[in-house]
Parts: structure tokens; sequence; C-alpha cells
């Protein structure tokens, strides 16, 4: 004789995410109120931001006088093996109980993904990560309910995607139920434009500012040695001005990095190449990522953008060794005991340094009394490997007062940029992307220039990636000229800028 089994609690189920780097993970908020002894427990490997989510839900919900049961209400965090870190799960969990309670409707948990901290008011905050849960949203079928204020944020990962961006709870619950509905407000955030620094601010320099467009139009690595106060940051600090525009794919990418430290401005998307110039001090886990939650670095933050490295050989040997990778990769992996976290960090490295620890090496009046061992020391502490992952050298010498006083404004950005989306715009159309990603057994190349290239670098000793390089930046300044195959006056320029 077969006895059916006893129906238990039913459960009210939301759909939110994690995060593993800046890619969201389908988390599943399970909420079952029974009988027993009044609780509000969480399980499912949540860390104390999660877990200390019972008392501003309870709160919250106190302050639209809605009590909680006296029952015992079970959160359950699917799946339990994947740590839940962040106040984000608020909203869902909130949610997932007023389901239970039977206060909104049921199929809000199918039809929307949730996040957003709750404060004890009621008012939704913004969170972190809200345009990578949005793409989550999109791929798994469903909506995403979250903070008014990045409601813009969120519609940048499509048309398609319906958002909820609720300013309170008080506001989202009557809407759900059908009786005060939402106002959208915009349907996107106008980007955000930081104001970039001119080129034509730069005078005279005629070397530097070759080196930068060139660099600028192949997306190559760049290093300027030079006497303190020779113009090599500003040189710098002007080169995201002559950079094209990130394309949609970049934009989405770089603002879900930036996204997930919580540096968007007022949930607008990044649509210029990010610059990011962290000091000389800055730790391993700093430059390229780390810490106890395993945030982005700086190599990730400048993700489709410029990192500059001023004072490059103050940086500790450690943290200069660990771009390495990134350089070559495009991506990072921060690795900790419990997980291995990757990110990407495809950037351009621009670097600036003195010729010695003084900066006066070669000036007989202000050299300091060790030179010129002085500067072998100074530069000995870049590796050769590191040395060799850059493009370009380039030797900056000091501008004269009198020289600077009676120069004319030099080219605007704007039109040294219409250059090198020009010369980009050939490169995407040959090979999909910029040269310094390129395989140079595709490039067509005189046979005078592949002779000199093979002469340099027998002669300069050049490695098989120095030799790479070498052809990366002379084809870029083959594009530079519209030049159909790379030529002797074309590899000429590009030795040039090779480190003896």
């Amino acid at each position: 004789m077969s006895h059916a089994l006893p129906s238990g609690p039913a459960l009210a189920r939301v759909q939110s995410f994690a995060f593993a780097g800046i890619d969201a993970v389908p988390v599943t908020v399970e909420v079952q109120i029974s009988s027993g002894l009044p609780a509000l427990l969480v399980v499912g490997l949540a860390d104390k931001a999660v877990a200390e989510a019972r008392e501003r839900v309870r709160a919250a919900l106190g302050a639209l006088g809605i009590v909680l049961p006296p029952k015992r209400i079970l959160i359950n965090l699917v799946p339990a093996d994947l740590p839940k870190e962040g106040s984000h799960f608020d909203l869902p969990i909130a949610l997932a109980i007023l389901i239970g309670m039977g206060l909104i409707p049921p199929e809000t948990g199918e039809r929307y993904a949730a996040m957003g901290e709750l404060s004890l008011d009621g008012r939704l905050n913004p969170v972190a990560g809200v345009l990578s849960a949005a793409l989550g949203a999109f791929r798994v079928q469903t909506g995403l309910i979250c903070p008014r204020a990045q409601g813009g944020e969120a519609r940048w990962a499509g048309p398609d995607l319906s958002v909820l961006a609720a300013p309170d709870l008080r506001s989202l619950i009557t809407h759900l139920r059908g009786e005060a509905p939402l106002d959208e407000g915009p349907e996107t955030e106008p980007p955000f434009e930081k104001a970039s620094l001119d080129l034509s601010d730069v005078r005279e320099m005629a070397l530097g500012r070759r080196a930068l467009e060139i660099a600028a139009a192949g997306g190559h690595n760049l290093l300027f040695s030079g006497p303190p106060g020779a113009g090599k940051s500003m040189l710098a600090a002007r080169l995201p001005g002559v950079l094209p525009d990130l394309t949609r794919e970049q934009m989405l990418e770089t603002t879900r990095i930036h996204g997930a430290c919580g540096h968007l401005h007022g949930g607008r998307p990044i649509t210029r190449p990010p610059y990011r110039d962290p000091h000389h001090s800055a730790s391993l886990a700093a430059l390229v990522g780390g810490g106890p939650k395993s945030r982005p670095g700086e190599v990730s933050l400048a993700h489709n953008g410029v990192l500059f490295l001023d004072e490059f050989p103050e940086f500790s040997r450690q943290a200069l060794e660990a771009l390495r990778q990134p350089i070559e990769t495009g991506q990072i992996s921060v690795a900790r005991a419990a997980q291995i976290t990757q990110y990407p960090a495809q950037f351009q490295l621009v670097a600036a340094m003195n010729p010695c620890r003084c900066g006066h090496l070669g000036d007989l009046e202000r050299a300091c009394r060790k030179a010129p061992r002085c500067g072998e020391e100074y530069t000995a502490r870049l590796s050769g490997p590191m040395l060799d992952r850059i493009d370009l050298f380039a030797e900056i010498q000091p501008v004269s007062p009198i020289a600077i006083s009676r120069a004319v404004a030099g080219e605007s950005s704007a039109a040294v940029r219409a250059r090198v989306e020009a010369a980009r715009a050939r490169q995407i159309g040959r090979q999909g992307h910029s040269n310094a990603r390129a395989d140079p057994s595709g490039f067509a190349i005189d046979e005078t220039a592949r002779e000199m290239a093979e002469q340099a670098g027998t002669r300069l000793r050049l490695s098989a990636r120095g030799l790479t390089r070498l052809l990366r930046v002379a084809r870029t300044i083959a594009d530079m000229a519209a030049g159909d195959s790379i030529t002797r006056l074309h590899m000429a320029e590009a030795l040039s800028f090779r480190r003896r």
C-alpha cells in the first residue's frame, strides 16, 4: 500500500548573480517560510555583507509597515558551494520573502533577476557590477531589477532587456502589484566624457610627438627617457586624446571592469580609452589585481586604454615583472587559495624614466659624482625581458626656455587623431585588430626592407620577440603613409626607435 508524501512548505525563488572576475554567475535566492521557532537564517557560503542582509531587509520591510511572520524563514543561496559576496543580495532576498508572504506575484521571480542594496528606510542604493548582471540577465532571458541610479547602466546591455529601475522598495512593490507603474525615466544616461589634454600644448619636441603618434596608430608600447622636466609625462598624458573611440564591444567590457570597482559616474558607459597612471609606490596587488576579494588592478582598469608608469625604474621589481604576462596575453590571472580569477588586461603601456637617479646624466655641470655608473645602476633595475616587450624607445631632450617662448602651438590632437583613425582603419580592414597584436608573417615587405631587418636583428642581437615588434612598428609606419608594403624607409624609421 503506497502512501503519498506530505507536501512541505512552498519555496519562493528570485534570480540574482555572484561575480567571478567581471562575469556574472547566476545565483538563485530561495526562501522557505515554515513552522518553528522564529528565525531568519542565511545559508549558502555567504560572506559577512550577505549575512548582514538579514537586518537590512528586516528594517527596510519594517519601514514599509511589513512585519515578518513569527516563523522560521530560511534563505538559501544556490549553488551552495559558490562564494557569495556583496550587499547586492539585499533586494533579491527581500523580494523572495515578499513572494513567500504572498505580497507580490510569484511570477516576479521568473520574469526578473534582481540586485540592489537596501537602506534601513527601504531606499535602493547603487551596487557594483550592474552592467555585468544585466548582460547575465539577458543571457538567461530574464529582465533585471536594479536601483534607479543605475538604470541607464543596465540598459546599455541592449534594447531588448527589460529593466525595472526603482528608487525604493515601496515603489517597486506597488509596481509589481500593478497599483502604480514605475516611471522608467530616460532610456540611457549620456556617455561620460572626460576632457582630454590637447597636443597643441606641446611645442617643438618633434621626436616625442612622432613616437607618440606611431604608438597611437598601432597600439604599441612606448618608453620615454630624458632628464626631469623634458616633457615626458606631458606627452604621455595626451595620448588618450589621439586614440580612436572604443567600439561597442570594448565599451561594454571596459565599463564592466570599472563598474565592478564602483568607478562609474552616474551609470554612464566609458566610450573613450581609459588612462591610468598609478604612483610608483603602488603595491603588486594594486597594479595587477588581488587583495582579499581579488579586485581588478590598474592593468585591468587600463583595459582598452593606456597604462602610464612614470618613474618606471622606481616601481618594485616584482610589480614590473608581473606585467610581462598581461602584456603578452591581454589578461591577468589572480591566483588565490580558494580560486583563480581572470580579468581582461589588454592595455597600451607607456612609461617614462630619467637617465639616472639624479636625472642629469650627460650634463657635465649638473651630473652627480657617480656618473656614469649611476645611470648603469639605475637602468639595471629594468630587466631585459621587460624591456624586450617595449616597441618604441624615444629619448626626449629638454627644450630651451627661448625656444619654448618663441615656438608656435603644436598640431592639435584632433588633427593627429584623424591620421591615427585612418591608420587603424587600414589595420582593422587587413587583419581585424591593431598591429600591436598582428602576426608579421602576413605583412607585405620589400626585399630591401627585409634585408635591413635581418642585418639589424643580427647587429642589435634582437630576440624573436624583438624582431616581431620591430616588424609591427614598421608596418604601422607604412600604414600611416598609406603604403601597401613595408619599405626600406619605413624599416629605417622603426629601427631609429629601437633600444641600442
